[in-house]
């Protein structure tokens, strides 16, 4: 009870400050209480012309940190809050007033067990940049290495477990009260974001997030990611390489050093290709704040607070489902949404395929360069939202980064996009991995893979059967489809053996043939 007055009251705090900024359509979408709508609608507004989406940003901002976030992860979420939000949030500013310098190095000192002076040649006092969560500092080490030093706010644990709390109580009361949208997952929802934040507060996780990003890119000609220092890391101190660099978003400054503005963008798109594509591991804030133009034209990403995977099956998934779509054959469309799961079985194939051309319909014909994936992307989410697909957390974010990057390029050059620049990576990477040989291989791995589990498979199947006999109790309904479950496994084992079988001379045969070609 207590605990419902106290976020009633704290809603109605948050209907203020979203009814000043005129984004009031956020309390509506949630069905709030209509005396708390009225007492809203009473508040003066600061009148401005701006789109829904940026008056929300506005609002949110004004929320603080947890709310900026909240926002940044409801920029996926194109499905819940529409495209023309989800894009506006997608430019949501995370930038707050700086926290005090004595502060900053009394963390550093707690953190890594020695006075600044110390560790530190030099340690500039004013941050450079400061978020929602942390600030940046630049500073020198003893042996003369130019870095910046990353520090998290105080009190940010406390700040966001009572805002996640706020957002527990509300979902819940969404799920209640609006039962159309339970399907949707609000509590899942802010438990991934939940989830996200407890990485982004701990630094450690950061840092070897920056560690991965650099192996995996370490002999890219064009895409530089800075090092990190582990002797200065801690749960709540990031010590990395200091980047020199031009950010990508001031274009004026990039004309002015002389950097090739179109060169600059196919690097970004071989950048955001092989993290997606290649590694399957992919920075996923690189607005043009966390994006920097070196002297020599090579891009340096900053900040890996925020990071995506994708699997090799999403991927194959993924790139299968915008060909089609591309190539208006909206019945493999369905067909492929259906072999991923990411529509249930007793959806309509044709219906599903219906509702894609009603998506692909406008952009056929259309130029490229006057396609945005990202938004083609989250269009194909949100109809399988309509059609019962659990949220895919992956794909929701693969959008996001895909808008950002959108959006970077189009600063860059207006008249053409990214996906025109990738072209010949998609091509030789479909090739490559969609081809006929290739699906063989792939068929013959999965193969290789049922076959060392299958030993594993047969022996839970035989222990359950034992057990059952063993206690003398007839199969129940369930347990009979659980023994017939386990017994249809061992007979697909076996076939898939057989076919595995047949696959690997499928694959020698290939490729004696490519030889000979």
């Amino acid at each position: 009870m207590l605990r419902d007055l106290k976020y009633s009251l704290r809603l109605l705090g948050i209907g203020w400050k979203l009814a000043r900024h005129d984004a009031l359509f956020g309390l509506d979408a949630i069905g709030a209480p209509p005396l708390l709508l009225l007492l809203c609608r009473l508040v003066p507004k600061q009148r401005k012309k701006l789109r829904p989406g940026q008056r929300l940003s506005l609002a949110l901002q004004a929320l603080g940190p947890s709310f900026i976030k909240a926002g940044q992860a409801l920029s996926t979420r194109a499905d819940l809050i529409g495209d023309d939000i989800a894009r506006d949030l997608t430019e949501l500013q995370d930038d707050l007033p700086p926290f005090a310098s004595s502060i900053a190095r009394r963390t550093v000192e707690e953190q890594l067990g020695a006075p600044v002076d110390v560790l530190f040649r030099s340690f500039e006092e004013e941050a450079v940049a400061a978020a929602s969560i942390a600030q940046v500092h630049f500073a020198v080490t003893q042996d003369g290495q130019d870095v910046a030093v990353k520090i998290l706010r105080p009190g940010i644990e406390k700040a966001f477990a009572r805002d996640i709390d706020l957002m527990y109580w509300l979902a819940a009361l969404i799920e209640r009260r609006l039962p159309q949208y339970k399907r949707l997952k609000p509590m899942a929802v802010v438990k991934t974001f939940a989830d996200t934040i407890q990485v982004e507060l701990d630094l450690r996780f950061e840092a070897a997030a920056a560690e991965e990003l650099r192996a995996n890119s370490k002999d890219d000609p064009d895409f530089y990611v800075p090092q990190v220092y582990w002797n200065f890391i801690a749960k709540r101190v990031l010590v990395t390489e200091r980047i020199h660099g031009i950010s990508a978003g001031d274009i004026e400054g990039l004309k002015a050093a002389g950097i090739d503005l179109h060169r600059t963008m196919e690097h970004a798109a071989r950048a955001f290709f092989n993290q997606v594509f290649r590694d399957g591991f992919f920075h996923a804030d690189m607005h043009p704040g966390n994006l920097f133009v070196l002297p020599d034209g090579r891009l340096a990403p900053v900040d890996f607070g925020i990071m995506g995977r994708i699997d090799h099956e999403s991927q194959l998934i993924l790139a299968q489902i915008l060909w089609a779509f591309l190539q208006g054959d909206y019945l493999e469309v369905a067909r492929l949404h259906r072999e991923a799961g990411y529509i249930p079985p007793h959806v309509s194939i044709e219906q599903f395929a219906q509702a894609a051309r009603a998506v692909g319909s406008p952009i056929m014909g259309k130029a490229l360069n006057e396609i945005s994936v990202g938004r083609l992307l989250g269009q194909l989410l949100s109809i399988a939202q309509t059609f019962e697909m659990e949220a895919q957390p992956h794909l929701l974010l693969l959008q996001k980064t895909m808008m950002t990057a959108e959006g970077v390029g189009r600063g860059l050059n207006p008249g053409i996009n990214m996906w025109q620049l990738s072209e010949p990576l998609i091509r030789d990477w479909a090739a490559e991995h969609l081809s006929g040989p290739a699906r063989v291989k792939s068929f013959a791995k999965e193969a290789v893979d049922t076959l060392r589990d299958a030993p594993r498979v047969l022996r839970e199947a035989k222990q359950f059967l034992e057990q059952v006999q063993q206690q003398g109790v007839p199969l129940a309904p369930t347990a009979f489809q659980e023994a017939q479950a386990a017994e249809e496994r061992r007979h697909k084992t076996l076939l898939r053996l057989g076919w595995g079988f047949l696959a690997l001379l499928a694959i020698d045969i290939a490729s004696r043939g490519l030889l000979v070609l």
